[in-house]
């Protein structure tokens, strides 16, 4: 006898298709529930089964060595007709199996026991059944026990749907701050074009300099599994590729980086004085085409601290020279440092001008 359908089918369908669970790879955290059920109900078979408009999916299976079968021959399509547990002792001795070919094969499928999966709403998606080819019953235990993995298999299900939905919601954030980057970095070149003046040009390029930075961090961040939570030297990294193709003629960038972590607000800071040092000592520090150096060193110091240190040997100062770090950028990099508790030091020499910046880390095994 096939099944007739469930009274509010279309809830129920659209329902199983917002987990976006069907014709899922097969996972662990289902794969253990079936194979506990099928142990402490001392069945050879156990299945969580989600019943779709033609047929019946098996998201998790032991025993039975298929992923789906037509509609037609389920015993879970009459179950979730019914209350929260049906158990069929004897599925020959129930009309609505005698007929089912699954039964009726030798070995058939004597016995059923099945435990609905039921949304907040109270639509049934499937079962978390146990199967036998023998005719037997389950104890008082047993029947408590499937009804408790079944809530498991709900809560997992929950779980990967929240999980999925937060992901799209990532997903439109990272697209509309894309847009706004992009539309911020398109306005500072088009003033670009227009100020000509010395004054408006730097504060333009820092202006550009920091979307820059900002787009990177975020790329950073999206492609993390942790979205609060940054692998900075990867991101210093990345930042120094793109502040290599600006160096001036016969100038190098150096880096050197150690595995560690920082929040994400924190890296904006490092991100944003990495681009101010460079392009400083880019601009001031080798005049007349002096050739040189410029090197970014990241490093650990205990548990949880690490240093930044970024050096020139370009032409430093003397006494009376204004220091680079008086510049609009260094001052900027120095607020946003003093804001986030950062400890930020200035050397300069004749041979160059070192900036050092310390500041808490998470350990790169976080």
């Amino acid at each position: 006898m096939i099944a007739p359908r469930h009274p509010r089918q279309a809830a129920r369908l659209q329902a199983l298709r917002s987990y976006d669970i069907l014709d899922t790879d097969p996972d662990r955290a289902f794969d253990e529930i079936v194979q506990l059920a099928s142990q402490l109900c001392g069945t050879p078979i156990s299945v969580v089964n989600l019943i779709d408009s033609s047929r019946q999916w098996f998201k998790a299976e032991t025993g039975l060595g298929v992923r789906e079968t037509p509609i037609e021959s389920s015993i879970c399509a009459h179950a979730i007709l019914e209350d929260d547990f049906v158990e069929i002792p004897d599925t020959l001795a129930d009309p609505r199996m005698a007929d089912n070919p699954l039964c009726q094969a030798e070995p058939g499928l004597r016995f059923y026991a099945g435990a609905l999966l039921r949304t907040s709403e109270g639509l049934p998606l499937g079962t978390l059944c146990v199967l036998d080819y023998e005719r037997r019953e389950l104890t008082d235990l047993q029947r408590t026990t499937l009804k408790v993995l079944a809530h498991q298999v709900m809560a997992q299900l929950e779980l990967r749907k929240a999980l999925h939905s937060g992901e799209i919601l990532r997903k439109e954030i990272d697209h509309r701050a894309k847009n706004s980057l992009q539309s911020l970095a398109s306005f500072a070149r088009f003033q670009k074009r227009t100020y000509t003046s010395p004054e408006a040009q730097e504060a333009l390029s820092s202006v550009l300099v920091r979307v820059d930075a900002m787009s990177r961090l975020h790329q950073q961040l999206y492609q993390s599994d942790e979205q609060n939570e940054v692998r900075l030297d990867t991101y210093v990294r990345t930042v120094c590729s793109h502040l290599e193709g600006l160096a001036p003629p016969g100038v190098r960038l150096e880096v050197t980086t150690a595995p560690l972590h920082v929040g994400a607000q924190q890296a904006v800071a490092i991100g944003t004085f990495l681009n101010e040092f460079v392009t400083n000592s880019y601009k001031h520090a080798f005049p007349e085409g002096r050739a040189g150096t410029v090197s970014v060193t990241l490093a650990q110091e205990g548990a949880d601290m690490a240093r930044l240190v970024c050096a020139d040997d370009g032409v430093g100062m003397g006494e009376t020279d204004t220091p680079q770090g008086s510049g609009l950028g260094m001052k900027i990099a120095q607020v946003v440092c003093l804001e986030l508790n950062c400890d930020l030091s200035l050397q300069s020499t004749s041979q160059g001008l070192t900036a050092t910046l310390a500041f808490d880390a998470l350990p790169a095994s976080a």
